[in-house]
């Protein structure tokens, strides 16, 4: 009697770990169904923006520094970032925001420079000097990405432009952006003529507020160069944070928008291949260029000095596997030179 209630009891036990095991498989199997689905349409709406934002360059799919076309998998490639001063789909006009990026795979590092809008510059297929953010108003995107290939001797293979809606609706969906903020100021918001108040110290901010922390320059002594120093903090906290996203509740809808605000050659294959890159966030170079104010007829130019434009060029030379490393090393001596001359001081 003893014996049939012992194999009664682990019949009994077998039996509620095998539903167990069911329970637990089956909930198992609704999960992974749930987030194939999730992810496939995340994936599917992804290649349809990328489709629809796609803007066909006048030269076609390589810069004419390059002899083929680069493949972001496995070369290292460069991106103009062109934030516009437009809303409601218009991605015309005037530049507000240049930088570029220039990526190696291979090192897994990326490097990040800020161009002053300001900066005089040569408008290549305008035949004039003027204003670098102007190459947009009289070219559009070839004319900026000439001027910047021109400036620098570099090929610029893709862009990404932008207007204020696109940047404002990426950051709300991302839940924000974290910055750190050198100083308190206010800025009056262009679409509710309302006063933004960004604090000293580290924030996060919302999309409205990262647009006032971009854009704001008049009251930064460091003036266009302060701005574009929140402006490269700006996009490397989005990248940090897309990289680092698991989840994104309005994806459908910030896709909508972003695909009617933005316009790219990059295409949806060129992005998975570039995701390797997100495990590497934390070796992101950022490159400044040296300048001096300038008047000429009552207008005021940034006015880059040669030696500095000429060591960002051999930097992004190197970076992207054009020119031997051995050119830096007149730069690196000079750093450590003035490193010592600081510590005599």
């Amino acid at each position: 009697m003893a014996q049939l209630r012992t194999e009664y009891q682990k019949n009994t036990k077998k039996r509620t770990r095998n539903k167990y095991m069911k329970i637990t498989l089956i909930t198992f199997l609704g999960l992974f169904l749930i987030a194939g689905s999730v992810f496939a349409y995340s994936v599917w709406k992804l290649h349809n923006v990328t489709a629809g934002a796609q803007h066909e360059l006048d030269r076609g799919d390589r810069s004419d520094l390059r002899e083929t076309v680069v493949n972001p998998n496995k070369d290292p490639i460069s991106i103009l970032f062109v934030g516009l001063d437009t809303r409601d789909g218009d991605l015309s006009g005037r530049t507000d925001a240049m930088i570029l990026a220039t990526f190696n795979p291979e090192e897994g590092s990326i490097k990040m420079l800020n161009i002053p809008r300001d900066s005089m510059v040569e408008i290549v297929g305008h035949g004039t000097v003027d204003k670098i953010n102007h190459a947009h108003a009289f070219g559009g995107i070839d004319m900026t990405m000439d001027t910047v290939e021109n400036l620098f001797g570099i090929p610029v293979d893709y862009f990404v432009s932008l207007n204020f809606d696109a940047f404002m609706e990426i950051i709300d969906e991302l839940g924000g952006i974290t910055v750190n903020s050198p100083f308190t100021f206010t800025e009056k918001d262009n679409a509710t003529y309302g006063t933004i108040t960004i604090y000293e110290g580290e924030q996060t901010l919302n999309g409205q507020e990262a647009l006032a922390y971009v854009r704001m320059r008049k009251q930064d002594p460091q003036g266009d160069l302060g701005r574009g120093e929140r402006q490269k903090e700006v996009i490397e906290s989005i990248i940090r944070k897309g990289a680092s996203l698991s989840t994104i509740t309005r994806f459908g809808p910030i896709m909508d928008s972003v695909e009617r605000n933005l316009n790219t050659n990059i295409t949806f294959n060129n992005i998975l291949s570039m995701h390797s890159f997100a495990t590497e966030l934390d070796n992101i170079d950022s490159l400044s260029l040296e300048g001096d104010n300038h008047y000429e007829n009552a207008i005021y130019y940034y006015k880059l000095r040669e030696e500095s434009v000429q060591e960002i060029s051999d930097r992004l030379h190197v970076h992207l596997g054009l020119k031997d490393p051995s050119v830096l090393d007149v730069y690196d001596v000079e750093e450590e030179l003035e490193g010592t001359e600081t510590l005599d001081q």
